[in-house]
């Protein structure tokens, strides 16, 4: 394992020059304090970290049924469900929180823009019956002139990801500027 610092001592020797003598001593390193003491750290550390990796640690007898349980609760924290068709009760449906990813990863890849919060429900149903999304979306935006430009390219970029990720049209994609940055 090799110490990596770029830090000098006192004395004028490197912590890795240290580090790379520690079982071999020589005349500087036995007199200097400020050897002697990074030495001193040195050893300890290193047998600690020996000790730990050494140590075997048997996993919870519960460990899978709180791994499942945990599972089990991101499912139900999905969001509500979003039916694709009204013509088809208890049809296709897909989850709030999926659309919602596909936005802000669409959100996310416009430069200059980083998505924070969405929101999606079903506004209607166009003639087909397919739904008809809208959405809230709280953006972070770097500060410069073309705000418009962005905000329009975030619109455009959402509306091709859900139509081609999700399969639904985005009727509305309100943006909500939550904070500007500097790049």
């Amino acid at each position: 394992m090799a110490v990596e610092t770029g830090y000098d001592l006192p004395c004028g020797r490197s912590l890795e020059q240290v580090w790379a003598d520690l079982d071999a001593l020589d005349e500087h390193e036995r007199t200097c304090p400020h050897c002697s003491t990074a030495r001193g750290s040195l050893l300890a550390l290193r047998s600690a970290t020996r000790e730990l990796a050494a140590e075997r640690i048997e996993p919870r007898r519960d460990l899978t049924d709180r791994i499942m349980a945990a599972v089990r609760a991101d499912v139900r924290r999905r969001g509500d469900m979003l039916p694709v068709r009204a013509d088809e009760p208890g049809g296709l449906e897909v989850s709030e929180q999926a659309v919602a990813v596909v936005l802000r990863f669409a959100a996310d890849e416009v430069e200059g823009v980083r998505a924070r919060r969405c929101r999606v429900r079903v506004s209607s149903h166009d003639e087909d019956g397919e739904a008809v999304l809208q959405a809230e979306l709280t953006v972070v935006v770097e500060y410069r002139g073309d705000l418009a430009d962005v905000l329009d390219t975030v619109r455009q970029r959402c509306a091709a990801a859900c139509a081609a990720s999700v399969g639904l049209r985005l009727g509305t994609l309100d943006l909500v500027v939550a904070d500007l940055y500097e790049a």
